[in-house]
């Protein structure tokens, strides 16, 4: 399981935690000061991530980047 951190423009607000769970909600700003929200948490495979792509799409989220939360972090497949 990868770690993700996806970053959205806007702000979402707190409250969204308990549908994104597992996932943390932090506030930023844009170096223009515009408002950004970071939403990082676990991903277990490729098919959850684009889910969340999707959810995050259907609440009217902007999204700006998605990135493994450590350079490299991607863990390569397991073989049995």
């Amino acid at each position: 399981m990868n770690t993700y951190t996806f970053q959205l423009a806007g702000h979402l607000d707190q409250r969204w935690e308990a549908a994104f769970d597992g996932f943390t909600i932090t506030h930023t700003h844009a170096p223009d000061t515009r408002p950004v929200t970071l939403l990082s948490g676990p991903v277990p495979d490729q098919a959850a991530l684009y889910g969340l792509i999707s959810r995050l799409r259907d609440i009217g989220m902007t999204l700006i980047s998605v990135q493994p939360a450590e350079p490299g972090a991607i863990e390569p497949p397991t073989t049995p």
